[in-house]
């Protein structure tokens, strides 16, 4: 061991004594309570806290059982990074976008949430294939000649070289999860419009 990591580990061990008394403390519990519940005695205990009695796992183990805290928060591990990720929307062309996916190339997914008055069809043809979502409110999807009607729950798939639209179909927003691909990528479920029927089921 280098002088570096064993001046580590002593600043550790130099640090439980006082993290032992702020859990305790933050508890409420006295050293004569903490002494009965873990059967450490009172001496033993105040020597941890005051750091004349190097913490061994045969002290802490049960010192982590009686004040219901992982060992890891007695002997200061790393704390483990925010797994939330942060995302910014973005106005697109008057529509709120979130974006989910953080990697670049491949599927991409993202959050769409389109205002009452994006209501107008306005077809487009690009490269690509596209799976929606309906999250809340009603979306009229204009896909070449169908032009459907899709409810919360409910979801299409569709090649992006046909012309196609989506918006409100209601005079109220319309929220949305999108997942976009290169050609030849695409999630496997169709919404194909049922017989004598203007709406979309997924299969």
């Amino acid at each position: 061991m280098d002088t570096d990591e064993h001046a580590t580990i002593t600043a550790a061990l130099a640090e439980i004594g006082p993290r032992l008394r702020r859990v305790r403390t933050r508890r409420g519990v006295t050293l004569s309570a903490l002494a009965e519940a873990t059967g450490i005695s009172k001496s033993t205990l105040s020597r941890l806290e005051s750091g004349r009695r190097r913490p061994s796992l045969e002290l802490l183990l049960p010192l982590a059982q009686a004040h219901q805290v992982p060992l890891d928060e007695l002997v200061g591990a790393p704390e483990v990074g925010d797994p939330r990720i942060r995302v910014r929307p973005r106005v697109h062309r008057g529509r709120t976008v979130i974006p989910l996916s953080a990697q670049a190339g491949g599927v991409q997914a993202w959050k769409s949430i389109i205002p009452a008055d994006q209501n107008r069809p306005e077809p487009v043809t690009h490269e690509g294939y596209e799976w929606l979502y309906v999250l809340s409110g009603r979306l009229r999807l204009v896909l070449a000649d169908h032009d459907v009607v899709m409810g919360p729950g409910e979801a299409a798939e569709f090649d992006t070289r046909l012309p196609h639209w989506f918006g409100p179909a209601e005079d109220s927003p319309v929220e949305i999860l999108n997942l976009f691909g290169p050609q030849g990528e695409r999630v496997h479920v169709r919404a194909r419009p049922r017989s004598g029927h203007r709406r979309p089921s997924a299969e």
